[in-house]
């Protein structure tokens, strides 16, 4: 026969069991909700008049090294631009955001930026002496590209 001490500790056992796990989902949730926000913030940031613009210069001018690029158009839409890219880069890397979702995001265009900057950026790090300069979009390209080549392994088109 079973006793009321018996009941009592599976009751007790149970509900400490049902508690965990109502808290792993609530952490669940919780990380969704981050990146939910985080999306929809940097998502109104680049879908801003101001960085559309600042967007559409820098993808339209030729590549140059960073004192002929600086002399020609001044750095304000290029820091603007990869100052954002930038932004992503770090919330990737300390996993606040996946690949998936930055890419998504960006549509590819974090290539097609890092591919025009790269020249610019790697003279400007020397120029500075901040070889660290630009590290996380560098980052978030590289990321990119690793997501690319496993889709294509995958025979998932991306997008």
């Amino acid at each position: 026969m079973v006793d009321i001490q018996t009941i009592s500790i599976v009751i007790a056992s149970g509900s400490v069991v049902l508690a965990a796990i109502y808290y792993v989902l609530q952490l669940r949730h919780q990380s969704k909700m981050r990146q939910l926000d985080i999306t929809l913030r940097v998502y109104s940031t680049i879908t801003s008049k101001e960085w559309c613009e600042a967007w559409e210069k820098v993808r339209d001018r030729e590549t140059l090294d960073y004192n002929s690029y600086k002399e020609k158009y001044g750095l304000v839409e290029l820091n603007e631009v990869c100052a954002t890219m930038e932004e992503v880069g770090v919330l990737l890397r300390k996993k606040f955001i996946d690949i998936d979702l930055a890419d998504d995001l960006f549509i590819g265009s974090v290539k097609m930026v890092w591919e025009k900057v790269k020249p610019i950026v790697e003279d400007g790090r020397k120029l500075s002496n901040r070889p660290q300069a630009l590290r996380n979009l560098e980052y978030f390209y590289n990321e990119v590209k690793k997501r690319e080549q496993k889709l294509q392994q995958t025979g998932v088109k991306n997008g």
